[in-house]
């Protein structure tokens, strides 16, 4: 088993001594006996713990502890001192200092226990750490696919709107991943930290809708048996996503719009006021502005929730992200299902460039899944679709008229360069209507350019 690493740092030889004859069994010890020493140490190795002084030789402990904590990796910082007291504690611990202790009632044991403490403190941080990062990979805007001009717009406004405190609306079709933005806004909020509650609106009775936002007090109505709190409640300091928010009826959007305007609320069969700091997020597919006309949605609730609007465009207007998702579903279930597939046919990659895609991503995805279990080699081929993919739907892009693609050989990237050498020579070299042709940004039809070398054309 590998010893912690342990820095002692005193300027007493027979204090140094004595403590790495009484932690050496469990610690791997290093001695200093001033500031200097001891930095020259910290640079050197990786120390999990230090063991410091307060009173030492040109600089005191403290001064080492800041210097400890603004290292890469710092170390766990216990200062010691002779010289006890409450202002020293806190100015220790304003100084980064884990923990504190007075030499001259140090007991080993007591210190041992100290130690450990802040070590398992410490790796308790870490492991926080790293799973914030994991789920800012997964739910930030990495997990989000997409160089189509209009994805790219849709991903700018997402970082500049995300650290903000305004409602935001999102609208589109179903299955083009309205949840996952609304997952990358929370996730790369201030209030990443806290609670991101999800209510599906459309999958609620109408009747239940207010007690699932707001909560409800014991005996408020037949079956509520126990007082139940709220949505709202659960999203204390975070974020509230209400998806497909174009299904609440008009009492719950009186009682939405009034919280929106004060942060306050009561449960169902109360009348204590409560109040909740809550960043709102709605989804859409249905087109509230038709409903403002049609008096179903309040006009003034939809101005409330559409502070910034974010309208997420099709998957067959952004026909040129297709090999992309494509290309990234077939890594993800061919891990899942242990299967050696890599890649796609150019009949099937022409085939699913064709298909209108009215279930968007979400009916890609279900596609590539169905493609893989079936897929009997290393290559996904035109039978291995479902039937409503390899059906011959209207030429949703440049590249179904491409008779180069015909050749079945063709890996993903060199029918994505045969689909920008047409879009080029279709637009006689102006790489902006190109871009437009091939549904890409201007940006990436240059990187792509110069990654397949077509700078000639």
């Amino acid at each position: 088993m590998i010893k912690p690493m342990l820095l002692i740092v005193d300027d007493e030889k027979p204090t140094r001594d004595g403590l790495r004859a009484a932690l050496e069994e469990r610690y791997e010890v290093y001695l200093a006996e001033d500031t200097e020493a001891a930095i020259g140490l910290l640079e050197k190795e990786h120390f999990d713990v230090l063991l410091t002084d307060l009173r030492l030789p040109k600089e005191d402990g403290m001064k080492l502890i800041a210097r400890a904590k603004s290292l890469s990796r710092p170390p766990v910082c216990i200062l010691m001192t002779a010289y006890g007291s409450e202002e020293v504690a806190v100015e220790a611990m304003k100084r980064g200092a884990d923990d504190y202790i007075a030499k001259g009632r140090m007991q080993i044991d007591e210190l041992e226990m100290r130690i450990g403490r802040a070590l398992r403190r410490q790796s308790l941080e870490v492991e926080n750490e790293s799973l914030r990062q994991q789920l800012d990979k997964k739910y930030g805007l990495e997990n989000i696919i997409g160089e189509s001009t209009g994805m790219q717009e849709v991903l700018e406004t997402v970082r500049q709107v995300a650290p903000s405190k305004a409602n935001v609306l999102i609208s589109g079709e179903s299955g083009t991943g309205k949840e996952l933005i609304a997952r990358a806004l929370h996730q790369l909020s201030p209030r990443a930290r806290q609670r991101l509650v999800t209510v599906h609106c459309a999958g609620l009775p109408r009747e239940l809708i207010e007690s699932e936002l707001f909560g409800h007090e014991k005996g408020a109505f037949t079956g509520a048996h126990e007082r139940r709190i709220g949505r709202v409640e659960e999203a204390q300091g975070g974020t509230l996503f209400l998806d497909e928010i174009g299904e609440i009826d008009g009492s719950i959007q009186i009682k939405l719009l009034r919280f929106l305007g004060e942060r306050t609320f009561e449960r169902v069969g109360s009348n204590q006021t409560l109040t909740a700091d809550v960043r709102l997020v709605s989804a859409t597919n249905k087109n509230l502005e038709e409903l403002v006309k049609a008096g179903i949605f309040r006009e003034d609730l939809y101005f409330r929730l559409k502070v910034v609007d974010i309208c997420l465009p099709p998957l067959r207007e952004r026909a040129g992200d297709i090999p992309l998702l494509a290309q990234n579903f077939l890594r993800e279930f061919a891990r899942d299902n242990e299967k050696k597939v890599n890649d796609f046919s150019a009949e099937a990659l022409e085939a699913m460039m064709k298909y209108r895609w009215p279930g968007n991503v979400r009916e890609l995805r279900t596609a590539i899944e169905h493609a893989v279990v079936l897929c009997r080699g290393e290559k996904i081929t035109l039978r291995d679709l479902p039937a409503s993919v390899r059906g011959n739907g209207p030429v949703a892009t440049a590249l179904a008229a491409n008779p180069l693609l015909a050749q079945n050989d063709l890996t993903v990237q060199e029918a994505e360069k045969q689909l920008i050498i047409r879009g080029l020579k279709e637009s006689n070299g102006n790489r902006t209507q190109a871009a437009k042709r091939i549904g890409i940004s201007r940006r990436t039809l240059h990187r792509k350019i110069h990654t397949y070398h077509l700078e000639e054309l």
